[in-house]
């Protein structure tokens, strides 16, 4: 099939917006006499004029013979073998041209229509066919300076549509995550979905339980932590596909009064804000909210059988993490923090005595400090409590003294049990 090439003269992408080290890989390629061509996000970004996040090459060199050529570079992956070639922080990922599987291939292994291990090499055409989405399938030639567009990229890149290369139902069997990536692309983009692309949600949504759930976790961050997480987040419930990743919290967003919904948006559009403003952003903090209103309300139930605040969240907190984790994992290094965001709501209630200035000094009092905002704006009746932390962290020394002298010493929900006296 012979691709649409588009000359220099007739097209937006230009060098003086490429990554200096990107083009660095494409030129020695291209004078060691390999083939060399920007792809995907980084060529489609630039044609929308968009800022790139990242920037990807394809060549026809194997991962062996870019390594050989690149000092800096490292081989990883075994379900995709790609060369990463490093430039201090900044990585250029490096994929050789992958062809559609045959019959005997032992480096193309599939399940149940799923991939699983993805080393077929093939040429230029074979690789953008076995890519998943015509606007990511357009290739910047550095021979030429040309676009190469084999799959109708350009025209749907001008109709703001998203459609999959090939017969989307195969696709989707071959690595359901597309599922994901396709909403992902949606919300960034502003994009409407092809309608074939469209009838797989309800037909093969089910296949993401099929997923590792370690997997899932780094689709999840790609989704809420790259800006457009609220419109992430609606496509994901319109399309019925949220109930496959958060189960508890999807069955609680159907049967509460709309707290659920409430805070997770006011949880993701901050993420979003902070994202816009080059401000951090944690994983652990999106899990929080994600997972907060059913450790909320198991907690409420915990209390209602006499449990303290402090306790039942502890126990709620196990419990939703442990049965969310068989879907989606959560490392230590982000659910430990994550638990006490949790707990820091049942301390920042507490505010006699020293317990409020030692709090200030706490890990996880500024997260906590924001989650107890978040509660507030989902329309949880904490206006005065919000309120007083606000002020006491901008008050001096005596103006902390001054306040807390005003708190009302804290009634305990569950009283200290006296000791029998034994005779």
């Amino acid at each position: 099939m012979q691709p649409e090439i588009i000359p220099r003269a007739e097209h937006a992408v230009s060098r003086a917006d490429i990554s200096e080290y990107a083009l660095k890989v494409l030129y020695r390629l291209k004078k060691a006499g390999y083939a060399a061509y920007l792809v995907g996000g980084g060529v489609r970004d630039l044609l929308l004029r968009h800022r790139p996040k990242d920037f990807d090459v394809a060549t026809d060199a194997t991962p062996d013979e870019v390594k050989k050529l690149f000092r800096n570079c490292r081989l990883i992956g075994r379900r995709f073998r790609l060369a990463h070639v490093h430039f201090g922080r900044d990585i250029i990922e490096v994929a050789t041209f992958r062809a559609q599987h045959r019959d005997g291939d032992e480096d193309g292994v599939m399940t149940d229509g799923m991939i699983l291990r993805d080393n077929v090499f093939g040429s230029l055409e074979e690789d953008a066919f076995r890519r998943d989405f015509t606007v990511n399938a357009l290739y910047y030639n550095i021979e030429d300076f040309s676009l190469v567009d084999y799959t109708g990229g350009l025209s749907d890149l001008e109709q703001r549509r998203l459609r999959m290369i090939g017969d989307p139902e195969v696709r989707i069997q071959e690595d359901p995550v597309r599922l994901l990536r396709a909403l992902r692309f949606a919300a960034k983009l502003g994009f409407s979905l092809d309608p074939q692309l469209e009838q797989q949600f309800a037909r093969h949504g089910g296949r993401l339980l099929d997923v590792p759930p370690a997997r899932l976790f780094e689709e999840i961050l790609k989704l809420f932590m790259s800006g457009y997480g609220i419109r992430a987040f609606e496509l994901l419930v319109h399309y019925d596909i949220f109930r496959y990743l958060f189960p508890q919290t999807a069955d609680l967003m159907e049967a509460d009064d709309g707290y659920t919904r409430r805070f997770i948006e006011a949880g993701l559009g901050n993420t979003d804000r902070r994202l816009q403003d080059d401000k951090p952003v944690t994983p652990f903090f999106l899990f929080g909210v994600l997972l907060w209103p059913v450790v909320r309300q198991q907690a409420q139930l915990l209390q209602e059988q006499d449990e303290s605040e402090l306790q039942a969240l502890q126990q709620a907190a196990g419990d939703v993490v442990q049965a969310q984790t068989r879907r989606i994992t959560i490392p230590k290094r982000f659910g430990l923090p994550m638990k006490e965001t949790w707990l820091m709501q049942a301390r920042l209630s507490r505010r006699q005595g020293k317990r409020a200035v030692r709090l200030l000094e706490a890990p996880r009092f500024r997260a906590g400090y924001d989650f107890l905002l978040l509660r507030q704006q989902a329309g949880e009746p904490l206006q005065e409590l919000c309120d007083w932390w606000t002020q006491f962290q901008e008050a001096d020394e005596k103006g902390q003294r001054d306040m807390l002298q005003t708190v009302s010493p804290g009634k305990s929900k569950r009283g200290r049990r006296r000791r029998k006296k034994h005779t």
